[in-house]
């Protein structure tokens, strides 16, 4: 209790201070008596000595050492039996001690040192075990608004009447995630902070307060921990005193709660994560036997399949290879959760998922425009800086082109990871990359040059019995021809020959071939051939 408090207690009313008054707020965690010379080294903070000063009474500079002394290392105050040994405190004493606001109490000559001593400590622990009742029934109190459903923002409420302050939640992002409806000032406050790239640094076992200039109003905040984590603070609008037991043992019984309702509400969100990954995957895997049972499933996720959609494909930027698996996971896990929180508050439509080290975003829309991929642009680029800011890594986007429904999520799923894949090939990292169709030259090249040769050379080796001269001359015709859709007339028109002429080649072609330039399969064939032609400069 506080010096104070402990000079108010009946068996104490005879006890006058004679220094020190404003440390009257000093707190006392234990009361001890000492008469022996070298009572300095024994000294501990928040302690209040009794003495007769027996010692001291030939030596009285070494009183003013004793004060000097208890004050640095913060000792509650120091009870004197004056008239005694001795008969009172010098003048340079008081002065000091007042200087010091070290409480310096005259002690009453009839009540012996271990009766001081003995009413104290009695006194001391009975607030103790008040204390201690009392935040039994306030655990009960938060618990039981928890088990009968009433939720978190009403503990707050709660919490908030009993201090008399407004209270925010904030998760170790600053980002609110419930507060009383009674006042947003602090919610306001919290925002802004957020904005100027503040945090908080603050152990499990304590509390901070800070000011802020511009409203000159302070701001107290408690830490929460789930699991060993910081999930965040309770942030209130006013200051709370370390001294003050009652108020600071409240909040800390409501950490305690909001912290076990919290990872109930975590257990839970990573259960309905997992079956939602589930279906997704099932889904990309054509587990399901039909659409019926697709459109079925997907209700239960609030997907609506006839919907159009954009699929997002993210990935972090994987630069440290020194982590662990099982870090870089976790760190994977962290950060798809934030961005899942993230999304969660948006005004807009997106569905998350998450399949090993990518995340998937499917973005719900009506057409696409280039005013949607510039919203799809600053939404992602948005996430990248709260990423790199908050977890000191990058990650980087693929996005698909738009899918008509959803059950062609699988197609843009694929386009997406190719427009990711496409980005990591160049080296680049926090990057958005769009996917764009592929022209057949763009396709031939990603296949290996050795396979091309021998496709080329399959399909028309039956040209390498002639000349290199003819060959040129019947594979331009027969270019020509299949380009023109297969009208003579008009190939004779581009090759500046007769009709005949071109009939007469190209049934050489088929000659050389072995198949009909009508079959369909042989054409396709043929087509790439030429293609593949053109790439190698065969």
């Amino acid at each position: 209790m506080k010096i104070a408090e402990l000079l108010q207690i009946p068996n104490l009313a005879n006890t006058n201070l004679i220094a020190g008054s404003a440390g009257m707020e000093r707190e006392v965690f234990t009361v001890n008596m000492m008469d022996a010379p070298d009572i300095i080294p024994y000294l501990k903070p928040n302690e209040l000595l009794v003495t007769t000063a027996y010692h001291l009474k030939d030596h009285p500079d070494a009183l003013l050492e004793l004060v000097e002394a208890m004050a640095e290392q913060n000792c509650a105050g120091l009870g004197i039996k004056t008239k005694r040994f001795v008969q009172e405190v010098p003048e340079k004493v008081i002065e000091t001690a007042n200087q010091l606001a070290f409480p310096i109490i005259e002690l009453p000559l009839e009540q012996s040192l271990g009766e001081i001593v003995n009413h104290s400590l009695h006194a001391i622990l009975n607030q103790r075990a008040n204390e201690l009742t009392y935040v039994m029934e306030t655990h009960k109190q938060f618990t039981n608004l928890i088990m009968d459903g009433k939720g978190i923002p009403k503990l707050l409420d709660r919490l908030s009447e009993m201090i008399g302050f407004p209270i925010v939640l904030i998760n170790q992002y600053l980002k609110p995630t419930s507060q009383p409806n009674s006042n947003s000032k602090p919610l306001t406050i919290i925002k802004h902070l957020l904005t100027e790239g503040f945090s908080f640094s603050i152990s499990k076992t304590t509390f901070l307060s800070f000011s802020v200039l511009f409203n000159q109003q302070t701001y107290s905040v408690f830490p929460i921990y789930t699991s060993g984590k910081n999930f965040g603070y309770l942030a209130i609008l006013g200051e709370i005193k370390g001294s003050d037991h009652l108020t600071t043992l409240t909040i800390e019984q409501a950490t305690n709660v909001i912290s076990f309702a919290l990872m109930q509400e975590h257990t839970l969100k990573q259960h309905e994560r997992s079956v939602r990954n589930d279906f997704f995957t099932h889904f990309l895997e054509d587990a399901f036997s039909s659409q019926e049972e697709i459109t079925n499933r997907a209700k239960e996720f609030s997907i609506q399949v006839n919907k159009p959609y954009i699929c997002l494909v993210g990935k972090l930027d994987e630069t440290n290879i020194n982590t662990s698996y099982s870090e870089l996971q976790q760190k994977i896990d962290t950060i798809f959760e934030f961005i899942e929180e993230e999304l969660f508050d948006s005004t807009i439509s997106i569905h998350f998922f998450s399949k090993g080290k990518l995340c998937i975003l499917l973005y719900e829309g009506e057409e696409v425009s280039s005013d949607t991929m510039d919203f799809i642009t600053e939404l992602l680029s948005e996430l990248q800086t709260k990423i790199s800011t908050h977890f000191e890594t990058t990650i980087s986007f693929g996005v698909s082109n738009f899918s008509q429904n959803f059950f062609h999520i699988k197609n843009a799923f694929i386009e997406a990871k190719s427009a990711l894949k496409e980005g990591s090939l160049s080296r680049k990292t926090q990057y958005i990359s769009f996917y764009r169709t592929k022209d057949i030259i763009e396709l031939l090249r990603a296949i290996p040059q050795e396979d091309l040769k021998n496709f080329y050379t399959y399909t028309l080796q039956g040209f390498t019995t002639t000349n290199k001269e003819e060959e040129n001359i019947l594979l331009q015709t027969m270019s020509v021809y299949l380009e023109t859709h297969c009208q003579i007339s008009e190939t004779a028109k581009r090759l500046y020959v007769h009709r005949n002429t071109v009939i007469y080649r190209l049934e050489k072609c088929e000659d050389l071939l072995g198949k009909s330039l009508k079959d369909a399969d042989t054409t396709l064939q043929i087509r790439i051939a030429l293609r593949i032609k053109t790439l190698l400069n065969l």
